[in-house]
């Protein structure tokens, strides 16, 4: 993501752009309520950038035995 764009709301592609997963991972984690949270502005879904850095630090672990 360019630091020229001011927008703190990521559309899926690019949170998942952002967070190095694919859309569709996005999508299916969206529907089983497991990702970030989201918004819908005008039917559209957007992510908020704070929110994504929130959700990776809360999925951080120390090792592969944890999941």
């Amino acid at each position: 993501m360019e630091e020229a764009n001011q927008n703190p709301f990521l559309n899926v592609g690019e949170a998942g752009d952002f967070l190095r997963l694919k859309k569709r991972t996005l999508d299916n984690m969206r529907w089983m309520g497991t990702g970030p949270s989201f918004r819908k502005h005008g039917g559209r879904i957007f992510y908020h950038i704070d929110e994504l850095k929130e959700w990776s630090l809360a999925t951080r672990a120390k090792s592969t035995s944890q999941f």
